[in-house]
């Protein structure tokens, strides 16, 4: 039995915005976050980390890579649901932009996309088939694996049948950690958030 630590990337100066496939560093507030959950991951026994592309989490992976003096792989279909022409974008902007659109999202969610974004229903897929590709790697050894709160939110209501609104609280945080046991009957943890 091992254990997939999911973590959400560290802050960044897009917060407050969809910032999807956007590809901004971490601002200074993610730095000292990102030092604050190596301390919190001290206690692990991780063989490895993976992480989305995108910097946010690289730069939060390669810090807890170096930290434990382990290898860090970058994976794609670990990145944030693409928003489209939503990217970077607060909701008050998108509703000043297109307010009838806004509001037909908002009823329609989860079946209509960010216009030129990706599908919820294509976004799900991609993180269900990256974690099965990850359990494996998991069977080896403990890993992490840095990501963002879209893909811990698919792990938690997909995988392990929490509730939209409790997926959401628990993902909000910055540096959120969900421990997910891979074992002949996954098991699902929520280890921390702080923000």
């Amino acid at each position: 039995m091992s254990d997939i630590l999911f973590i959400r990337h560290a802050e960044t100066d897009m917060a407050g915005t969809f910032c999807g496939h956007s590809d901004p560093d971490l601002n200074a507030r993610g730095h000292e976050q990102t030092a604050e959950l190596i301390g919190r991951l001290r206690p692990e026994n991780i063989g490895t980390v993976y992480t989305s592309d995108l910097r946010r989490a690289q730069t939060t992976a390669e810090a807890i890579a170096s930290a434990f003096g382990i290898e860090c792989t970058p994976r794609r279909a670990l990145r944030e649901i693409s928003f489209g022409e939503w990217e970077g974008l607060t909701w008050k902007e998108i509703e000043q932009h297109d307010e009838a659109y806004a509001r037909r999202w908002m009823a329609d969610h989860p079946l209509l996309s960010a216009p030129e974004g990706e599908a919820l229903c294509d976004f799900e897929q991609r993180v269900l088939e990256e974690v099965a590709f990850l359990s494996t790697k998991a069977a080896e050894q403990d890993i992490a694996v840095v990501t963002h709160a879209g893909v811990l939110r698919t792990v938690l209501v997909s995988l392990h049948k929490c509730s939209e609104e409790d997926a959401w609280r628990l993902t909000k945080p910055y540096c959120a950690i969900v421990r997910h046991v891979v074992a002949a009957s996954s098991q699902l943890q929520f280890v921390e958030a702080r923000s």
